[in-house]
């Protein structure tokens, strides 16, 4: 009867069994990443920067914000709605763009800095192997400043129409006109898909491109990053008289032919998004360059 009572279900060991299995699976990416955040604070500190720049330049222009807005008045509602969202949208670009440089950067000095100040040493002491280092690594410009841009400019457009909103019942004028023309529930999950699928997905190829080179270069990696490119396209040009390389990179950099990857304004269908050849063809180059990055990686030492 004691032995009866006592026993534990067979499913419940099995899934105390796996849930620690789990967490040490996941547990070294987690803290790859974590280190990642630690040492490059530029992926956080920048797009706040240029977001405390801006609502400095913003609380100023709130000045004229009474006038601004007994203007619209005058106009047609889309005249209006382009006007109001204006301030909203820079902002959104500005912030967008401050990330996007840091990425850039990010990406070239992240595997080449630890060759060159040897701290490679220490990292390659520890018990994480050089896939989840590099993969870590590649989710910074992919999924973390995305996201971190995203959270970024919320806060901040948030700010801007409370400010806005004050502005203007200390004026004596309504802030329905401002919130009419000012969906900003709606702008966010356009600028979330736009930051996901654009800026992370869309170009992951560039980005692992420079985390090869990172991987490679003995100096000046930014150099060895755009040169291979350049010279293809010279040499193409040269040869055979045809711009076809250059056509890729301007597709991949600018966006599909209905959306600009650059405009935060841009709708993007996630449906067809997810399903057009140059999302998946762009990944799987992406993979590749990985797959070289880690192997530079397991056998390169420090410089």
């Amino acid at each position: 009867m004691n032995t009866q009572s006592n026993a534990v279900p067979e499913p419940l060991l099995e899934s105390q069994r796996i849930a620690p299995a789990a967490m040490t699976a996941t547990r070294p990416m987690y803290w790859s990443v974590r280190r990642e955040l630690w040492e490059y604070r530029s992926i956080y500190i920048a797009p706040l920067v240029s977001a405390t720049i801006f609502l400095l330049g913003f609380l100023i222009s709130l000045i004229h914000l009474p006038g601004k807005m007994r203007a619209a008045l005058a106009l047609d509602p889309g005249q209006q709605h382009e006007l109001i969202e204006q301030p909203y949208n820079f902002a959104a670009l500005l912030i967008m763009g401050t990330t996007f440089i840091v990425a850039v950067f990010y990406c070239l000095d992240t595997l080449h800095g630890e060759r060159r100040d040897r701290s490679i040493l220490f990292w390659k002491s520890l018990p994480v192997s050089d896939l989840t280092t590099v993969l870590a690594k590649a989710s910074i410009p992919v999924l973390i400043l995305p996201l971190v841009t995203f959270v970024v400019t919320v806060v901040t457009q948030w700010i801007m129409a409370l400010l806005s909103t004050v502005v203007l019942l200390g004026s004596g004028l309504s802030a329905a006109t401002l919130w009419n023309h000012l969906p900003l529930f709606q702008m966010w999950l356009r600028l979330f898909d736009h930051l996901v699928g654009f800026h992370g997905l869309w170009y992951a190829p560039f980005y692992c491109w420079m985390l090869l080179v990172s991987a490679w270069a003995r100096r000046v990696p930014f150099l060895w990053a755009a040169l291979p490119p350049l010279a293809i396209g010279v040499v193409e040009k040269i040869a055979f008289n045809t711009s076809y390389f250059e056509a890729i990179l301007r597709y991949r950099f600018a966006g599909t032919p209905d959306a600009d990857a650059m405009d935060p304004t841009t709708h993007l269908s996630s449906v067809p998004f997810l399903i057009s050849p140059g999302l998946w063809i762009g990944l799987v180059v992406s993979a590749a360059f990985l797959a070289v990055a880690i192997r530079l990686r397991r056998y390169h030492g420090p410089m």
